[in-house]
């Protein structure tokens, strides 16, 4: 062996261009036999086995920082909330004892007038579910009907207020109209004054309309209208709506009043029905007639 001749000192072999032609065309085969055949499956099985503790391992600094993080917010949200429901429940127990106070003094003079008290208003929780499919009827459909024996004329409500009032009754479930019916009336009255009028739905789910008062009506913005409980089908005392803008025009006889609902007409998917003890049962026809 001739001593002279020189050894190469890297063994270069095929070249970039060949290798990568050879992977290609090895991946190629391999992602149809995958797809044809599932013959990677197994493989692609125990591959994750194997490598999923490098990537939990790998992960793991990113997840202790981000439960870091949500911690100390998660605390500060709890601190702040915390404090908040504290002050809601100082507000919240002054307003019971005066409401205490209201119903003793409320008792004291019906024993004194001897008036029979109110009995209390009955409940039914029910839970919406579809609403009509006509976009100019302002009806939902509740999941609560004959068999939890509710009947035609009760009212509905969330926890701000009347929502509307059941006028189609069926096995196992009711229909019910919304304030915000176009025409539909609800006897209400002005709790800063005592007024007493109607409001009527205008078609729109955030707006109500109190017609036929006086240019002199005293009426402002800002008043709270509760229902006035003198039909027998509402009880006395539910807020309805709030007044939200009064027009008055000297060359119309009667002042143009719009309100706001109070009750979530269209946001809440759970309500109750109420049914007071002379509360009196409308039917369908009857709620036409009234339109």
């Amino acid at each position: 062996m001739d001593s002279t001749q020189q050894v190469p000192f890297f063994n270069r072999g095929p070249g970039p261009v060949v290798r990568l032609v050879f992977f290609a065309v090895l991946s190629l085969l391999l992602l149809f036999a995958d797809a044809r055949y599932h013959y990677l499956e197994s493989a692609r099985s125990v591959l994750s086995v194997v490598l999923s503790p490098l990537q939990r391992t790998a992960a793991f600094p990113g997840s202790l920082w981000r439960q870091a993080g949500d911690f100390f917010v998660t605390q500060d949200s709890l601190v702040d909330e915390n404090l908040r429901l504290h002050r809601q429940h100082e507000q919240d127990a002054a307003q019971l004892l005066q409401l205490q106070a209201l119903q003793e003094e409320n008792r004291q003079l019906r024993n004194l007038m001897e008036l029979p008290a109110r009995a209390a208003l009955k409940t039914y929780p029910v839970e919406i579910i579809y609403t009509e499919r006509d976009a100019f009827k302002r009806k939902v459909i509740v999941s609560r009907g004959e068999d939890a024996q509710l009947k035609a004329g009760q009212i509905v409500m969330d926890d701000g207020g009347i929502v509307g009032q059941l006028t189609r009754i069926y096995p196992w479930m009711s229909e019910v109209t919304l304030i915000t019916e176009r025409n539909f009336p609800v006897p209400v009255q002005v709790l800063r004054t005592g007024l007493r009028t109607i409001a009527f739905g205008a078609g729109d789910t955030s707006r109500l309309s109190l017609r036929y008062l006086p240019v002199s009506a005293d009426v402002q913005s800002g008043d709270l209208l509760v229902t006035s409980g003198i039909d027998r089908i509402y009880p006395a005392g539910i807020p309805v709506a709030k007044v939200v803008k009064v027009e008055r025009d000297a060359s119309y006889p009667f002042a143009r009043v719009s309100c706001m609902p109070v009750g979530g007409v269209d946001s809440h998917r759970h309500l109750l029905v109420v049914s007071g003890p002379g509360a009196v049962a409308v039917s369908p026809e009857a709620m036409a007639g009234a339109k």
